[in-house]
């Protein structure tokens, strides 16, 4: 039962991302999140469906959907913008979703996780957001056994004050975040869903899912795939699926959607593992700190033309690299509370001294290199840039991210 549970505090993508805030000088808030167990029935009650639109308080997944940004917030749901021009986008609503971290977009049809069930919403209206089906305990991850029958792990968000309880009610649980391109969206390189040939696959912590969506209103689960432990993100390129893991990266051949066959494991060091790929390279970021062990910090190239046979081309030294997103002959990389860094990347063995640019002022996590701007997740907001020369990133707006310790204490 401990084992259970610890893996599936280990899922809850970054609800343990902690805000401070000083009420007396001996006093230090956090938000945490404590675990808490539910019936499926309670759990499938909760609250889902379009309500009017907020502020976010954290900003997880990012995703672009024709003219529709898509943000979540971890747990709760999903902020729409319309995108339509990246100077101003138009928060037009917010789609409630407990237990939500994933999404993905596909002829009209939003996927999203609750906790352990797929839900499908029709987004043709985006005003007017309809549930059109939801697939039960797919994501066995938060699915508990107990005698009396399945529970489902949940949490509540809970304020303390750490300096008098020491610590010891905190938990601390940790996830990462994928890039979801498909012949419908496209999505940051911390996804867990992606879309490929009418299939929607996800990545749990040690699996593939997969769904048939030919019919978009009605996706059908298929099977799942066991996959090594630590599995994290998943990338799609030219009818292959990279699986990026905590240890490596996986290589499937996806050319028969329903079954796809793993071609190859890029193994490395313990380290929180991002994957993008272009043309016939993939580019990796591996990542030190909480969570990731102790490990390096590191962006990888590495030659994927005979996919099989995976090779390392070359290794820069980074500070904290998260995200990432190849454009042309560009990379745009996270370092986290670093900042963003853009590269050349038309030399694959000297991409470290062909630094184009160091926003420094920018705490980001995750990149979109999207149709009409550079979309970056920050601590404190969603940033969209004019990227046209990645030289001289050119800031076009900024969602702000509401910290609720700010207008509490």
């Amino acid at each position: 039962m401990k084992k259970i549970l610890l893996n599936a505090l280990l899922l809850l993508a970054t609800i343990s991302t902690l805000t401070q805030c000083k009420k007396s000088p001996s006093a230090k808030y956090e938000m945490i999140q404590i675990p808490k167990v539910i019936s499926l029935a309670e759990m499938r009650s909760l609250p889902v469906g379009i309500t009017k639109a907020q502020t976010a308080t954290k900003a997880g997944k990012i995703y672009i959907y024709n003219d529709y940004l898509f943000i979540n917030e971890p747990n709760k749901g999903i902020h729409i913008y319309n995108n339509s021009n990246p100077n101003n986008p138009i928060n037009t609503g917010f789609l409630q979703i407990p237990g939500n971290i994933d999404l993905a977009v596909h002829n009209n049809i939003l996927y999203a996780d609750s906790y352990i069930d797929l839900l499908a919403f029709d987004i043709t209206t985006i005003n007017n957001i309809k549930l059109v089906k939801r697939t039960p305990e797919v994501f066995k991850q938060f699915l508990i056994q107990y005698a009396a029958g399945p529970k489902v792990l949940t949490y509540k968000d809970t304020l303390v004050n750490t300096a008098a309880n020491n610590n010891a009610n905190k938990e601390v649980m940790f996830a990462s975040t994928a890039n979801s391109y498909g012949g419908s969206g496209q999505g940051g390189s911390m996804a867990r869903f992606t879309l490929l040939n009418n299939y929607l696959y996800t990545v749990g912590i040690s699996d593939l899912s997969l769904f048939n969506v030919q019919a978009a209103a009605n996706p059908t689960f298929v099977k799942s795939i066991r996959l090594d432990w630590g599995v994290e993100t998943i990338f799609p390129y030219e009818q292959k699926l990279f699986i990026g893991t905590n240890t490596g990266m996986h290589i499937f051949n996806a050319a028969d959607p329903a079954n796809p066959v793993k071609l190859s494991t890029y193994a490395h060091v313990f380290a929180c593992d991002p994957v993008v790929v272009q043309g016939k390279y993939a580019y990796v970021t591996l990542r030190a700190g909480t969570g990731c062990r102790q490990a390096t910090n590191q962006l990888e190239v590495l030659d994927i033309e005979d996919p099989t046979k995976p090779k390392q081309v070359s290794v820069f030294p980074m500070q904290n690299p998260h995200g990432l997103s190849v454009s042309g002959n560009n990379l745009f990389l996270c370092e986290g509370d670093f900042g963003l860094k853009s590269f050349n990347i038309t030399d694959k063995i000297a991409i470290g001294k062909n630094l184009l640019q160091h926003l420094k002022n920018i705490k980001s996590f995750d990149v979109i290199a999207g149709p009409k701007s550079l979309i970056v997740t920050g601590e404190d907001g969603v940033y969209q840039f004019n990227y046209d020369n990645a030289a001289t990133l050119k800031q076009l707006s900024k969602i702000k991210i509401q910290n609720p310790l700010n207008s509490s204490l």
